[in-house]
């Protein structure tokens, strides 16, 4: 049975959103990657748009989930690193302060889920069903692809539970679940958040799919090209439902990856950008991003200026017809103005960056960054002839790194100190959380 078409133009846009997670900027078709193919999340940027410029607020996994699902900087309410997780650990997760993307959509008459993994926090009151979304069904946390051992089905239990199956792998599990959930909300609005943990480490893939790659020598590399082809048929398995139900015309997708590849763990490529996972040169927070709503957006357009995950959740609001409070303090942008040509300019004047000891800002074409693989030495770079930061021209525009510095300084007067920071930093993490506090609006 599928959805009568005219039913499906009246009523709101569904929204999709696909998280990879360390993939590299090099990586996928899309991003002139011809080792592994990826028809199905290449289709997204065919038929859509893909971002040459695309960020992501943190460098690291759970403060981009945070970034993303709050359209504000993380830094703005502590969660600056990855917390506890695991179900037993410290209450480390997003604030119970903050509204997420499903609270807001959840309030507008939307279904919501989150499939595949979490990591905003591991105690219940942190998990999905107690932050906007109807159904979880995905890991608490990092975890391994086969049997995972934190695992939540909010439609058996709110516990977290191991998986005993054998033959449990996350991807598959996570696009046959997708599909069944589709097809049970296809009658209403619905906002489907599928984070998988592919390609996180630990490498690890079914022969199926390993199969597909004999030609690659290195394991880790084969594993790695297993692994994203999973990821793919998974993608294009819940493109077939919406099409399948006469919805895909009615759905605004996104698709990203939550930083930049970790390269000597799992092989990823970063392509032509300097640094890595965790660091703020560019290969930790530009990453592939794309977005597709037929008939809505242009089709195979190539959007030059910097955009970032926080613009996620007021674009897709607006897709739905809903004006964004100025109380929420939202720091993404409606980005639907600029993709169809009704908005000239660029949508952030600047974007900004706070990871630890490690910051950037980005003005324009500017750059100015103090990462540890340059042992935080402040540099300067003009990333429209110099993608890759090579050239640091700090001692040859001082006005500019002291501008720039300026703008830094004054951003991050707004943002708070960290709740919690790594053990390996030296500081016991601080188990501070908002719960008790009056939530945002």
């Amino acid at each position: 049975m599928t959805v009568p078409a005219q039913v499906a133009q009246d009523r709101k846009p569904n929204l999709v959103i696909f998280l990879a997670d360390d993939v590299g900027y090099g990586e996928f078709g899309f991003q002139g990657n011809a080792e592994i193919p990826t028809p199905n999340i290449d289709s997204l940027a065919q038929q859509g748009i893909r971002f040459s410029q695309g960020y992501v607020s943190g460098p690291y996994c759970s403060p981009t989930r945070a970034g993303l699902l709050t359209g504000r900087y993380q830094t703005r309410f502590g969660h600056e690193f990855n917390g506890g997780g695991a179900a037993g650990g410290v209450g480390f997760g997003l604030p119970l302060t903050e509204k997420t993307m499903a609270d807001r959509f959840k309030a507008i008459g939307y279904a919501t889920v989150c499939i595949g993994k979490w990591h905003l926090g591991g105690p219940p009151d942190f998990l999905p069903i107690k932050r906007g979304f109807d159904e979880f069904y995905g890991t608490v946390a990092n975890t391994a692809f086969f049997k995972p051992q934190a695992f939540v089905d909010s439609l058996k239990s709110a516990a977290v539970q191991p998986i005993a199956d054998e033959a449990f792998y996350t991807t598959d599990a996570y696009a046959e679940r997708a599909v069944d959930w589709i097809d049970r909300h296809r009658d209403r609005p619905f906002l489907l958040y599928l984070p998988f943990n592919a390609q996180h480490a630990p490498l690890q893939a079914t022969p199926r799919y390993l199969e597909r790659f004999g030609g690659i020598a290195d394991e880790k590399r084969r594993t790695f090209a297993a692994m994203m082809s999973a990821m793919d048929d998974a993608v294009g398995r819940v493109l077939a439902k919406l099409r399948d139900l006469r919805l895909e015309e009615n759905t605004l997708i996104w698709f990203f990856s939550d930083n930049g590849g970790p390269t000597p763990s799992t092989t990823s490529k970063n392509g032509p950008l300097r640094g890595f996972k965790a660091t703020t040169l560019e290969g930790g927070v530009r990453v592939p991003f794309c977005v597709q709503w037929k008939g809505h957006l242009p089709a195979g357009k190539v959007y030059e200026a910097p955009i970032i995950q926080l613009d996620i959740l007021p674009t897709s609001l607006a897709a739905a017809g809903v004006a964004v409070d100025p109380a929420w303090g939202l720091d993404g942008v409606n980005l639907l103005p600029f993709l169809t040509g009704q908005a000239a300019g660029r949508p952030h004047p600047a974007l900004y960056w706070r990871f630890g000891d490690q910051w950037a800002v980005r003005k324009g074409d500017w750059k100015l960054v103090a990462a540890r693989p340059d042992n935080l030495q402040t540099r300067l770079f003009n990333l429209a002839v110099d993608l890759g930061e090579a050239n640091d021209l700090s001692a040859v525009h001082t006005d500019k790194v002291k501008e720039l510095k300026a703008d830094w300084d004054a951003w991050n007067v707004g943002q708070k100190e960290p709740l919690w920071r790594p053990a390996a930093a030296g500081a016991k993490a601080k188990q501070k959380q908002a719960g008790k506090k009056k939530a945002r609006p």
